[in-house]
């Protein structure tokens, strides 16, 4: 069974932190790529900059904060659904904000999921597992 990735778009360290450690405890082995901002995102995914030299394919999800510097969730998201090669690419917006403002502009732009990050520590471990148990295990995705 091919090993699948998983990129991680996010700029709040304890946030990062606290989701690879759910991803990993949730036995999922994958390979996680972290990067801070939509800048650094779209470098990995078009194989540019420190990127250039990546092993090809795509990963499995995008999980996607939507309040960053340089390039925003809603930057980025616009940036994968506008590029022939990624716009099928499952992106889940993995945020604090509960505007529905937010919320209906992301699905505008073709998210597939969007989840507010929950304030309970135990709540939030949980939701990591059932997005990575869905995303990586569960979904099929086209080869891209």
């Amino acid at each position: 069974m091919e090993i699948k990735t998983v990129l991680l778009v996010e700029d709040n360290s304890r946030d990062a932190e606290l989701t690879l450690e759910a991803l990993q405890e949730n036995n999922f082995a994958n390979n996680i790529v972290w990067v801070r901002d939509g800048v650094e995102a779209m470098n990995y995914l078009l194989h540019k900059g420190e990127y250039s030299n990546r092993k090809p394919g795509m990963p499995a999800v995008v999980i996607l904060d939507l309040k960053m510097p340089k390039m925003d969730g809603i930057e980025t998201l616009t940036a994968i659904r506008n590029d022939e090669k990624l716009k099928f690419l499952p992106v889940v917006m993995l945020t604090s904000s509960r505007q529905e403002e937010d919320l209906v502009k992301s699905y505008g732009l073709g998210v597939n999921a969007y989840v507010v990050k929950p304030f309970d520590l135990t709540d939030f471990i949980d939701a990591i597992r059932q997005l990575g148990m869905f995303w990586v295990v569960i979904n099929h995705s086209p080869n891209l």
